[in-house]
């Protein structure tokens, strides 16, 4: 018995990952990517929030979810301007989406207008 360890072969070179290679430099992201990947991801949370994931109760938090809402609806309001109505239409329209589970997750819904976001929006109506 030898104590070496028996030597891998070695692996091709397309099998290999290199992370250097797949990651970028934030200087070279163009702005509307980084605006649509943050309103991604508080449209996400957000909706795990609302109890809209797949475990649903078991992270449902109104509180957490309005604060989500309220800031994805400052940064869309914000950029739309900026990134286009190519890409603020989508965004507005998850937006709104969330703004009205929000309602009707809620036990006592906010009036018109006080709902999460909606001092930036206006009033949501389904």
């Amino acid at each position: 018995m030898s104590d070496q360890t028996p030597q891998q072969p070695d692996a091709p070179h397309a099998s290999e990952t290199d992370f250097d290679a797949m990651t970028r430099d934030i200087a070279d992201v163009p702005a509307v990517e980084v605006i649509t990947t943050v309103a991604v991801h508080l449209m996400s949370s957000a909706a795990v929030n609302l109890g809209l994931a797949e475990e649903g109760d078991a992270h449902k938090d109104l509180d957490e979810a309005r604060k989500l809402i309220h800031a994805l609806a400052g940064l869309v309001t914000a950029s739309a301007t900026e990134i286009g109505s190519y890409h603020a239409a989508p965004l507005r329209d998850g937006l709104k989406s969330l703004q009205l589970a929000f309602r009707e997750a809620s036990v006592v819904p906010d009036e018109p207008g006080q709902g999460p976001g909606e001092k930036f929006t206006g009033p949501v109506y389904g």
